[in-house]
């Protein structure tokens, strides 16, 4: 059986956003899709996250998909791990973010914030899409772009989804499904 992951983003858990929606359009497609529930999703810290992923059981067929700092997870998790992935979609997905509400915020993204060895990453998703807003309230749209571009990413951005949430207006992503393999 084909198995899907859905990592979600900072601050939001598996029932919130579009991830209901994927996870049931997955379903339909024949897939086993896993949604977990990060650890400490109010303040969260690279190692905790990744230590979750190492539990999911992914493997080089396993289609991640990821939502804001759940795509810079994978990245971290890829980027000391010795396998490949054969497809990955980051919704949202950064390096850099600006606009951040306050100091409290920073503080928390700082560690996140910490460039990663793209070079231990490229190559380590064989098709990566990643779908960035015009309107992302977090800025830094072409720079995130450029880094993107420098792991082999094909960049999409779509016109006024801000940071793909709810609150934005977001409950589907249909063009998730229209670049998986």
């Amino acid at each position: 059986m084909k198995r899907a992951i859905i990592i979600h983003g900072w601050d939001f858990t598996p029932k919130m956003n579009w991830y209901p929606w994927l996870k049931k359009e997955l379903e339909l497609k024949g897939y086993e899709v896993v949604v977990p529930e990060m650890p400490n999703s109010p303040e969260p810290k690279i190692e905790e996250w990744i230590n979750k992923l190492k539990t999911l059981e992914i493997d080089n067929n396993t289609l991640l998909i990821s939502h804001s700092i759940g795509c810079q997870a994978i990245i971290r998790f890829l980027e000391k791990e010795n396998f490949t992935v054969n497809q990955a979609v980051f919704v949202a997905g950064w390096f850099k973010l600006d606009n951040l509400e306050n100091e409290e915020v920073e503080q928390i993204a700082k560690p996140w914030l910490q460039m990663p060895n793209l070079t231990n990453i490229k190559g380590k998703i064989k098709n990566l899409t990643v779908f960035l807003s015009s309107n992302e309230p977090f800025g830094c749209i072409e720079e995130n772009k450029n880094l993107f571009n420098k792991i082999g990413a094909k960049v999409i951005v779509l016109e006024d989804k801000g940071h793909f949430t709810k609150e934005d207006g977001i409950i589907k992503v249909p063009e998730i499904l229209q670049v998986i393999k």
